[in-house]
Formats: structure tokens, C-alpha cells, sequence
């Protein structure tokens, strides 16, 4: 059976109901949390040369449970209204695990944005944004997109340009939108933040020594192999951290152009450098070509990391897949039949919904920096660092012993806006996992982390509609 067989937002539901059994809810929230409260459907022309295109595009908000509702939007052929409200499904769930107070969104153009200028692709942008408007689908108590698959900071950028056009002086404006360049009011560590967020889930996963017995691995990062699909913006970010601040052995990645492998590690650095010169990652130094992309997904690693598009490992593939871990960076690459497969062989299956949450998290503290006008640590971080010179002053004098000079500048920093970010993020990271982890080890009826962290999130989401008032 292969990823074709499978309807994207099929598949999230078919995963809620699985979860839905084990929280006890009455069937009339679970229906209301499961579905789709609002989809946008549009076409629009853009003038292009002499020709005009008719662009086709969406925007779903999932759950109005909290506002305003949050999610990416993705450039792509791909694009259609299955996969978006799929997303958007997704989260809904993926905030409420990470305790981030939004609603669930997600919008997508369906176009291939390198068959476009940055010209082009700024009047497409701009009219998709004015649509939105036009439709009350975005601003900062109301929805709040951010980049996905085919989208950066350039586009997040135009679209708070022609928000603030049709908005002039609502004070809060730059919060419309989150991802932007940290010069037009984005926030320090937000393109990292994906793959960061990967990083610090599986440091979480691997601390805990009973569950790694089970996989016949030994706790923390340091020598852990691991293999990667896609050098995307997460994928990239994912293998640089795990490799540079996890000791992490990456044995294995694959791109568009293919893949390659090394028992012996490659360096990410060295490999986007090759990639840059050559076009593509074939023929690294070192290392050896798979005869097919998809290789990747059967290498025999401690980690693998599908950091691509949706179904890629499917009930054609799956019984190949030797990892001990699976780290969904991508959202939904494992179709329901592969994962019962994956379980069945012992696999541990860290999911989209939880492991690449970091993009959301850090968006949400972008949007709190909007809303609130200033940088964080502007207030404090001279006051801490003074407090901290102190007491080193205090120690010298008390010890009569001088600490080096490199030695005072770790002890006496205050925090930047990055350092801030980074521990707030990883902060929810370790608590949800403990959260999800709880329930998968204290629920009888619950037998795997996926839907452990769907009875997290559907719990918390039903909570808020009975706090609203609208269920008993």
C-alpha cells in the first residue's frame, strides 16, 4: 500500500479517534474538537507579463476553542484543501500539547515558487494577503500565519507590509504575522527554532533510562546515529544542533537530488558547503550514493529523522525501516498502516505534533514581543549581569583567588533575547514530553506516545470548551 491509498486529513482523524476512546468525553466535544470550524476556499488572478494566473490558495482554522488561531502557510503543487485542514487539525493539537494559547490554522497557495521571481511571487503574496483581509482570516486576535514548506521571513514580511496597509495605525499590527525578519519585528532564534525544538524533544525522549532499555539504547544524544530526510530549514537546523551541541553521529541524509551515507558521520557543515559549490549533496567526500532518495527512510540508525513532506514512510516501506526512533519533524509522514507496522517492530515514534512544535512555541513568543513593543531581556539583562559581577567580585574577595577573564564573562552574562528564547522553548519541550510521557505510561488503554499526545491535547481542548461554557 503506498501514501496515495491515503486522505492526509483522514489519516489525523483517524489517529484523534484512536486517542478519543481513552479520555472519556462526552461524543458531542469530541465531535466538536474534531472538526473544522471555518474553511476558505479562494481563487484570485495576478497579472503576469501580458498573462493573468488564476491562483488557487486556502486558509482553514481548525478550532476557535482559543484566539487568535495560528499556523503556517506553504507555497506548493501539493497544496489543497485536504492537506490544509489536515494541518491545520494538526495544529490545533501541537498547541494545546505545547500549552500555547491559540486556536489551530493553516493556509497554503498551491503554486511552485521556483517557477516564479521574487517579483511575482510578492504580487502573489499581496493579493493573497488582501483576500485574507477581506475576509476577517487574519490579524493579531484574529489569525496569525507564520512560514511553512515553500515560505520564509521574505513573505512574512509582505504580508505585515500589506496588513499595516490596510490597517494603518492599529498599534498591534506587527503581531499579525510571525516569522518575519528580527529587523521588522521578528524575534531572535525563530528560523532555528523548528529543529532546536526536535533537538531538545529527543534530548527529553533519550534521558529517560527504562524507555531506552527497551530499544536497547543507552540514555543521552552523544553517539547516537542518525539518519535525515530532507536539508530543509528543519532538517538543516535538526542535524547542525544534534550534531554540534548533542554529539550526534549523522550517517545519513537525502535531499531532492538523493542521498548519500557514511557509517563514519558527515558533517552538515562541510555537506551544505559541497551541496552550495556543487548544486547537490551526490558524490560528498567520504561518503557513499543510495541508489534511491528513499533509501534514507531504511538505514540502520538509533534515530531517524523524516524531515520532508507528508506519507513518506508507508505500508510499502515500513517493515524496512530499522530505526529505533522516529522523530516526525515533518507533519504526518507516517500513514496509519506503516505506524502499526513501526509499533509492532518496537519502534518508538516521537509525533509530528509534539517533536516539531518549537516552530510554534518561539512564533507564540514572537507574537507576545508584538503585543507587548519590546525585545525580551532589554528590561533585565544589564541588571542581572551587574548582579552576577557581584558576586563573582564577592567570591574573589572572600577566597582571595582571581577567576580569568574568559571565565567572568560566562559567570557575569546577562541574557540576549536568543538565550531567552532558546530556554523557553526548551523548557516546553521537557514538560510536555513529561506530560504526554505520563499519560503513556499511567493510561492502560493508551500504547503509544501519538496517542498519548492526543489525549493530552484533546483533554486540554475539551477543558477549554467546558471552561467556555459551551459543553456541561
Amino acid at each position: 500500500m503506498s501514501r496515495k491509498d491515503y486522505s492526509f486529513f483522514q489519516s489525523v482523524e483517524d489517529y484523534f479517534d484512536k486517542a478519543a476512546s481513552s479520555t472519556n468525553l462526552p461524543s458531542g466535544l469530541l465531535k466538536q474538537i474534531k472538526a473544522c470550524n471555518a474553511v476558505y476556499q479562494m481563487r484570485f488572478p495576478v497579472k503576469m507579463g501580458n498573462d493573468y494566473h488564476v491562483i488557487e490558495a486556502y486558509r482553514v482554522q481548525h478550532s476557535h476553542h482559543r484566539l487568535p488561531t495560528k499556523g503556517g502557510i506553504r507555497y506548493a503543487m501539493s497544496v489543497n484543501q485536504d492537506e490544509v485542514m489536515a494541518l491545520a487539525a494538526l495544529m490545533s493539537y501541537k498547541c494545546a500539547i505545547v500549552d500555547v494559547p491559540f486556536g489551530g490554522a493553516k493556509g497554503g497557495v498551491k503554486i511552485n515558487p521556483k517557477e516564479y521571481t521574487p517579483r511575482q511571487l510578492q504580487k502573489i503574496t499581496r493579493r493573497y494577503t488582501t483576500e485574507l483581509i477581506r475576509k476577517n482570516f487574519i490579524g493579531p486576535g484574529i489569525d496569525v500565519p507564520a512560514p511553512d514548506y515553500g515560505t520564509g521571513s521574505r513573505e512574512m514580511a509582505w504580508i505585515l507590509d500589506t496588513y499595516q496597509t490596510f490597517k494603518n495605525g492599529e498599534i498591534d499590527a506587527a503581531g499579525c504575522v510571525t516569522g518575519k525578519p528580527v529587523n521588522q519585528s521578528g524575534i531572535q532564534g525563530r528560523t532555528e527554532a523548528t529543529g532546536r525544538g526536535v533537538f531538545y524533544g529527543l534530548k527529553q525522549c533519550l534521558s529517560y533510562a527504562d524507555d531506552m532499555k527497551k530499544l536497547g539504547l543507552t540514555t543521552g544524544t552523544e553517539g547516537k546515529t542518525m539518519a535525515i530526510q530532507g536539508l530543509g530549514n528543519v532538517g538543516y537546523h535538526t542535524a547542525s544542533i544534534s550534531q554540534k551541541e548533542g554529539g550526534v553521529n549523522l550517517i545519513s541524509v537525502s535531499e531532492y537530488e538523493g542521498a548519500i551515507y557514511n557509517k563514519d558521520g558527515i558533517d552538515i557543515d562541510a555537506l551544505m558547503k559541497h551541496r552550495k559549490e556543487t548544486g547537490s549533496i551526490m558524490d560528498f567526500p567520504g561518503s557513499k550514493n543510495l541508489k534511491h532518495r528513499d533509501l534514507v527512510l531504511e538505514v540502520d540508525c538509533d534515530i531517524l529523522v523524516p524531515a520532508a513532506l507528508e506519507q513518506v514512510i508507508h505500508g510499502g516501506n515500513a517493515k524496512n525501516v530499522k530505526a529505533k526512533i522516529i522523530a516526525e519533524a515533518a507533519n504526518g509522514p507516517i500513514t496509519p498502516d506503516a505506524e502499526a507496522i513501526l509499533l509492532d517492530k518496537g519502534i518508538l515514534i516521537l509525533p509530528d505534533m509534539y517533536i516539531n512544535a518549537g516552530g510554534v512555541t518561539v512564533s507564540y513568543f514572537e507574537w507576545l514581543k508584538n503585543l507587548s513593543h519590546m525585545r525580551f531581556g532589554r528590561m533585565e539583562k544589564r541588571f542581572d549581569s551587574n548582579a552576577y559581577s557581584n558576586l563573582v567580585d564577592l567570591v574573589e574577595r572572600t577566597t582571595g583567588k582571581q577567576v580569568l577573564k574568559k571565565e567572568r564573562l560566562l559567570l557575569t552574562k546577562g541574557a540576549d533575547e536568543v538565550d531567552l528564547v532558546r530556554s523557553g522553548l526548551e523548557e516546553t519541550m521537557i514538560t510536555s514530553y513529561g506530560q504526554i510521557r505520563d499519560i503513556w505510561k499511567r493510561n492502560k488503554k493508551v500504547n503509544d506516545v501519538r496517542s498519548a499526545a492526543f489525549v493530552s491535547a484533546i483533554k486540554k481542548i475539551g477543558n477549554d470548551y467546558v471552561s467556555l461554557g459551551i459543553f456541561p
